[in-house]
Protein backbone atom coordinates (compact mmCIF):
# COMPACT_ATOMS: atom_id res chain seq x y z
CA UNK A 1 0.00 0.00 0.00
CA UNK A 2 2.80 2.43 0.91
CA UNK A 3 4.56 1.96 -2.41
CA UNK A 4 1.42 2.27 -4.55
CA UNK A 5 0.32 5.46 -2.78
CA UNK A 6 3.72 7.14 -2.59
CA UNK A 7 3.76 10.50 -4.34
CA UNK A 8 6.36 13.24 -4.66
CA UNK A 9 5.55 16.92 -4.13
CA UNK A 10 8.03 19.64 -5.12
CA UNK A 11 8.80 22.29 -2.55
CA UNK A 12 7.51 25.83 -3.09
CA UNK A 13 9.93 28.08 -5.04
CA UNK A 14 12.22 30.29 -3.04
CA UNK A 15 10.67 33.69 -2.33
CA UNK A 16 12.76 36.86 -2.57
CA UNK A 17 13.29 36.93 1.20
CA UNK A 18 14.87 33.48 1.24
CA UNK A 19 17.08 34.34 -1.74
CA UNK A 20 18.33 37.53 -0.05
CA UNK A 21 18.98 35.82 3.30
CA UNK A 22 20.78 32.91 1.62
CA UNK A 23 22.96 35.13 -0.59
CA UNK A 24 23.82 37.52 2.24
CA UNK A 25 24.46 34.74 4.72
CA UNK A 26 26.68 32.84 2.30
CA UNK A 27 28.75 35.95 1.53
CA UNK A 28 29.18 36.79 5.23
CA UNK A 29 30.17 33.25 6.18
CA UNK A 30 32.74 33.07 3.38
CA UNK A 31 34.24 36.50 4.15
CA UNK A 32 34.36 35.97 7.91
CA UNK A 33 35.71 32.44 7.48
CA UNK A 34 38.56 33.66 5.25
CA UNK A 35 39.33 36.50 7.66
CA UNK A 36 39.38 34.13 10.62
CA UNK A 37 41.68 31.73 8.76
CA UNK A 38 44.13 34.49 7.89
CA UNK A 39 44.19 35.60 11.53
CA UNK A 40 45.40 32.20 12.76
CA UNK A 41 48.86 32.49 14.37
CA UNK A 42 51.56 30.80 12.32
CA UNK A 43 53.24 29.23 15.34
CA UNK A 44 51.98 25.73 16.13
CA UNK A 45 50.42 24.96 19.47
CA UNK A 46 47.16 25.60 21.28
CA UNK A 47 46.66 29.09 19.85
CA UNK A 48 47.05 27.83 16.30
CA UNK A 49 44.70 24.88 16.86
CA UNK A 50 42.11 27.07 18.59
CA UNK A 51 42.21 29.62 15.77
CA UNK A 52 41.82 26.90 13.16
CA UNK A 53 38.81 25.47 15.01
CA UNK A 54 37.16 28.90 15.09
CA UNK A 55 37.83 29.46 11.39
CA UNK A 56 36.28 26.11 10.48
CA UNK A 57 32.99 26.96 12.23
CA UNK A 58 31.89 29.27 9.40
CA UNK A 59 32.27 26.84 6.47
CA UNK A 60 30.72 24.14 8.68
CA UNK A 61 27.60 26.30 9.14
CA UNK A 62 27.41 26.85 5.39
CA UNK A 63 27.84 23.18 4.50
CA UNK A 64 25.42 22.08 7.22
CA UNK A 65 22.74 24.47 5.98
CA UNK A 66 23.17 23.18 2.44
CA UNK A 67 22.90 19.56 3.59
CA UNK A 68 19.64 20.23 5.45
CA UNK A 69 17.94 22.37 2.80
CA UNK A 70 14.46 21.23 1.74
CA UNK A 71 14.14 19.97 -1.85
CA UNK A 72 10.71 18.36 -1.74
CA UNK A 73 8.34 16.02 0.05
CA UNK A 74 6.91 12.53 -0.41
CA UNK A 75 3.91 10.91 1.25
CA UNK A 76 3.15 7.21 1.38
CA UNK A 77 0.88 5.07 3.50
CA UNK A 78 2.89 5.55 6.67
CA UNK A 79 5.24 8.54 6.51
CA UNK A 80 6.01 12.04 5.35
CA UNK A 81 9.46 12.13 3.77
CA UNK A 82 11.25 15.48 3.70
CA UNK A 83 13.85 15.34 0.93
CA UNK A 84 17.14 17.05 1.76
CA UNK A 85 20.23 17.54 -0.41
CA UNK A 86 21.76 14.05 0.06
CA UNK A 87 19.37 12.35 2.50
CA UNK A 88 15.78 12.38 3.77
CA UNK A 89 14.00 12.99 7.06
CA UNK A 90 11.13 10.59 7.70
CA UNK A 91 8.19 11.56 9.93
CA UNK A 92 5.64 8.85 10.82
CA UNK A 93 2.08 9.85 9.93
CA UNK A 94 0.28 7.14 11.89
CA UNK A 95 -2.64 8.79 13.65
CA UNK A 96 -2.57 11.99 11.59
CA UNK A 97 -5.56 13.97 12.84
CA UNK A 98 -5.86 17.09 10.74
CA UNK A 99 -4.32 18.81 7.71
CA UNK A 100 -4.96 22.32 6.44
CA UNK A 101 -3.41 25.18 4.48
CA UNK A 102 -2.84 28.56 6.14
CA UNK A 103 -0.45 31.10 4.55
CA UNK A 104 -0.29 33.12 7.78
CA UNK A 105 0.03 30.26 10.27
CA UNK A 106 3.76 30.86 10.96
CA UNK A 107 3.45 34.59 11.65
CA UNK A 108 4.77 35.54 15.06
CA UNK A 109 6.62 32.24 15.51
CA UNK A 110 9.75 32.05 17.63
CA UNK A 111 12.65 29.87 16.55
CA UNK A 112 13.76 27.55 19.35
CA UNK A 113 16.46 25.77 17.37
CA UNK A 114 17.18 25.46 13.67
CA UNK A 115 17.79 27.43 10.49
CA UNK A 116 16.11 30.81 10.01
CA UNK A 117 16.62 31.30 6.28
CA UNK A 118 19.97 29.99 5.03
CA UNK A 119 18.67 27.94 2.04
CA UNK A 120 15.48 27.04 3.97
CA UNK A 121 13.50 27.58 7.16
CA UNK A 122 13.81 24.45 9.28
CA UNK A 123 13.89 23.38 12.88
CA UNK A 124 11.79 23.62 16.01
CA UNK A 125 9.56 26.69 16.34
CA UNK A 126 6.93 28.00 18.76
CA UNK A 127 3.78 30.05 18.15
CA UNK A 128 0.55 30.94 19.95
CA UNK A 129 -1.55 29.30 17.23
CA UNK A 130 0.30 25.98 16.94
CA UNK A 131 2.35 25.70 20.09
CA UNK A 132 5.65 23.90 19.45
CA UNK A 133 6.03 22.58 15.91
CA UNK A 134 8.60 21.36 13.39
CA UNK A 135 9.14 23.42 10.27
CA UNK A 136 10.45 22.34 6.84
CA UNK A 137 9.77 25.35 4.62
CA UNK A 138 10.78 27.73 1.85
CA UNK A 139 7.80 29.99 1.05
CA UNK A 140 5.40 30.53 3.97
CA UNK A 141 2.56 31.51 1.62
CA UNK A 142 2.37 27.78 0.73
CA UNK A 143 2.19 26.58 4.35
CA UNK A 144 0.42 23.31 5.13
CA UNK A 145 -0.10 22.23 8.74
CA UNK A 146 -0.22 18.56 9.71
CA UNK A 147 -1.51 17.78 13.21
CA UNK A 148 -0.20 14.40 14.34
CA UNK A 149 -0.67 12.40 17.51
CA UNK A 150 2.87 13.29 18.55
CA UNK A 151 3.19 16.89 17.43
CA UNK A 152 2.63 19.40 14.64
CA UNK A 153 4.54 19.71 11.36
CA UNK A 154 4.48 22.62 8.90
CA UNK A 155 5.69 22.21 5.31
CA UNK A 156 5.46 24.29 2.12
CA UNK A 157 4.69 22.21 -0.97
CA UNK A 158 4.36 23.89 -4.36
CA UNK A 159 0.67 22.95 -4.47
CA UNK A 160 -0.92 22.85 -0.99
CA UNK A 161 -4.26 21.74 -2.48
CA UNK A 162 -2.72 18.74 -4.26
CA UNK A 163 -0.79 17.74 -1.15
CA UNK A 164 -3.86 17.94 1.09
CA UNK A 165 -5.96 15.96 -1.40
CA UNK A 166 -3.36 13.18 -1.48
CA UNK A 167 -3.17 13.03 2.31
CA UNK A 168 -6.97 12.81 2.45
CA UNK A 169 -6.85 9.95 -0.08
CA UNK A 170 -4.17 8.03 1.83
CA UNK A 171 -5.69 8.73 5.25
CA UNK A 172 -9.51 8.86 4.76
CA UNK A 173 -10.17 9.61 8.45
CA UNK A 174 -8.11 12.81 8.49
CA UNK A 175 -9.99 16.07 9.02
CA UNK A 176 -9.30 18.73 6.39
CA UNK A 177 -9.22 22.32 7.61
CA UNK A 178 -8.27 23.97 10.88
CA UNK A 179 -10.63 23.76 13.84
CA UNK A 180 -11.99 27.21 12.99
CA UNK A 181 -12.35 26.42 9.27
CA UNK A 182 -14.04 23.11 10.04
CA UNK A 183 -16.49 24.74 12.44
CA UNK A 184 -17.36 27.48 9.95
CA UNK A 185 -18.07 24.87 7.28
CA UNK A 186 -20.35 22.96 9.64
CA UNK A 187 -22.26 26.17 10.47
CA UNK A 188 -22.79 26.97 6.80
CA UNK A 189 -24.37 23.55 6.30
CA UNK A 190 -26.66 23.96 9.33
CA UNK A 191 -24.48 22.20 11.91
CA UNK A 192 -22.12 23.37 14.62
CA UNK A 193 -19.43 21.69 16.62
CA UNK A 194 -20.64 23.67 19.64
CA UNK A 195 -24.36 23.41 18.97
CA UNK A 196 -24.91 20.62 16.46
CA UNK A 197 -28.10 21.08 14.47
CA UNK A 198 -28.73 24.64 15.70
CA UNK A 199 -27.24 26.36 12.68
CA UNK A 200 -25.70 29.04 14.91
CA UNK A 201 -22.39 29.34 16.70
CA UNK A 202 -22.79 28.91 20.45
CA UNK A 203 -19.40 30.27 21.41
CA UNK A 204 -16.76 32.74 20.35
CA UNK A 205 -14.52 31.87 17.38
CA UNK A 206 -11.35 29.99 18.22
CA UNK A 207 -7.97 30.07 16.63
CA UNK A 208 -6.55 26.58 16.14
CA UNK A 209 -4.36 25.70 19.10
CA UNK A 210 -2.47 22.45 19.49
CA UNK A 211 -0.19 23.26 22.42
CA UNK A 212 -1.38 20.20 24.30
CA UNK A 213 0.10 17.83 21.72
CA UNK A 214 3.12 15.96 23.12
CA UNK A 215 6.26 16.38 21.05
CA UNK A 216 8.43 13.71 19.53
CA UNK A 217 12.03 14.33 18.49
CA UNK A 218 11.97 11.50 15.99
CA UNK A 219 12.93 12.42 12.41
Amino acid sequence: MANTMRRHFPVAPWPRTLKIISATGTALLVVVGIAAYRAIPLASGFTHSFGLAIALIFPAILVGSLMFMVRGYSVDGSSLVVERLFFSTRIPLGGVRRVFADPAVCKGSIRLIGNAGLFSFTGLYQSKALGRYRLFATDFSHSVVMVLLRGVVVITPYSPAAFIEHVRHVFPSVQVGSEEQYDDAMIKTGHSLRGRGSGTRTGSPRRPCFRTCPWSTQG
